[in-house]
């Protein structure tokens, strides 16, 4: 049986990913950002999953205001990395695990969640930055990521009670998986995703 052996939660900043790719991390203004990842990192390294269930929100990349899924998950065997305006970043694509992700889709709506299941989708920053964060610049991703689509960008948004609900949800279709797998569950976001005002950042 499958078994969640741990949850990681972080940013992503995208100009945290910026700073990775251009080789700032070293500089005086993003050191101490990086330096605070050396622990996890290194925990990581010894407690490597099989797969990572990564819950995180989509940046109108994937989607549009012309379709907003309250919850999607990503069911494909591979995720390219999206082009958001100034190009993909130069990271690997994201390799998923279509039979699990398959389970938790079917498991999880037989408990009366209305899941949107994705068969192709572009990962932005939401999804690619923690990896890096985590991982650094590999060739490729360690293990494969089902990507979980949260909607936190356009009203209405889905309740704290509704998004414990599912967590309990998602645990039990995890943990019903047939497969001995290893499964680590990521989340990330912010406290805020307003740009600009009095609730920036």
């Amino acid at each position: 049986m499958a078994r969640i052996s741990a949850s990681i939660y972080t940013s992503h900043v995208p100009a945290i990913g910026a700073a990775l790719d251009m080789g700032k991390t070293a500089e005086p203004y993003w050191q101490p950002v990086f330096k605070g990842y050396d622990f996890s990192k290194q925990w990581q390294k010894e407690h490597q999953p099989d797969v990572i269930f990564l819950v995180f929100n989509d940046h109108a990349t994937a989607f549009s205001l012309d379709m907003i899924p309250t919850f999607a998950i990503g069911t494909a065997a591979e995720f390219p990395v999206a082009d958001e305006v100034w190009g993909p970043r130069p990271v690997p694509k994201v390799i998923g695990h279509p039979q699990l992700a398959s389970h938790i889709a079917q498991s999880v709506i037989q408990q009366d969640f209305d899941l949107t299941i994705v068969n192709k989708m572009d990962v932005d920053h939401g999804l690619t930055v923690p990896l890096s964060l985590m991982y650094g610049q590999p060739q490729a991703w360690p293990c494969p990521v089902i990507p979980f689509a949260v909607n936190v960008v356009q009203y209405p948004v889905p309740s704290g009670q509704r998004c414990l609900n599912l967590g309990k949800a998602l645990r039990k279709a995890i943990e019903s998986y047939d497969d001995d797998l290893n499964v680590q569950v990521w989340g990330t976001g912010g406290m805020s995703h307003q740009l600009q005002g009095p609730r920036a950042a």
